[in-house]
């Protein structure tokens, strides 16, 4: 009997809009559950039973939860064979994990809603500071992957680094960075942009 998946859900978190378009690679069915960040349901008693560091996304698979986005993908990568998001060989696999974690780890855990808010409600810093520090992050990860793209640019299937790569773009355009310096981000971002999978999970795609 397949077991149902629940995806708890906010249309403008990055790292939930990374694994909606890691399910739609996929072709995985699956029920939305919209938390609204900006109304705290995060932090409800009821969410927090499911996932106690009242973050999204979080999947449930019957009876299961699984946390944290790239442990998400990961494990749907790992379950699911159909559309692979990695390579076969160690070493490419390796080089296109890189600069995925880039974003994962280096880049949006400094720049995600929790951490801004906390600069200008918590600290002593304005809007075009908080403008400012977020720039500064996503430029020094920007400049990596460009320069990787420039020299791995393979348009033929989605990987890892793209299910983290178009929310990553769909927000630096959100908070007006310019982009024309990273020709090959935005590419690839439009490349990806045109396929179905990625189109489904767009923010403007997802119940209000």
């Amino acid at each position: 009997m397949t077991k149902e998946i629940i995806l708890y859900d906010y249309p403008r978190s990055s790292a939930a809009y990374r694994v909606r378009i890691a399910l739609n690679l996929k072709g995985i069915h699956y029920q939305q559950v919209l938390v609204n960040l900006l109304n705290k349901e995060q932090q409800s008693e009821l969410y927090l039973a499911t996932n106690p560091q009242g973050l999204v996304p979080s999947l449930t698979v019957g009876d299961q939860v699984i946390t944290q986005s790239m442990a998400i993908i990961e494990w749907l990568d790992e379950t699911y064979p159909q559309h692979p998001l990695l390579p076969n060989d160690p070493m490419i696999k390796a080089q296109i994990r890189a600069q995925a974690y880039t974003i994962a780890c280096e880049t949006h855990p400094l720049n995600n809603l929790r951490v801004l808010s906390y600069l200008t409600d918590d600290m002593p810093h304005n809007g075009t500071e908080k403008m400012k520090w977020y720039h500064h992050w996503i430029k020094l990860a920007f400049a990596s992957i460009e320069t990787y793209l420039c020299a791995n640019t393979q348009m033929n299937q989605a990987n890892l680094l793209d299910t983290l790569l178009v929310p990553q773009v769909f927000n630096a355009n959100r908070f007006k960075l310019d982009m024309t310096p990273y020709p090959n981000i935005n590419q690839r971002v439009i490349w990806c942009n045109q396929q179905h999978a990625f189109q489904q999970a767009h923010p403007d795609k997802q119940l209000c």
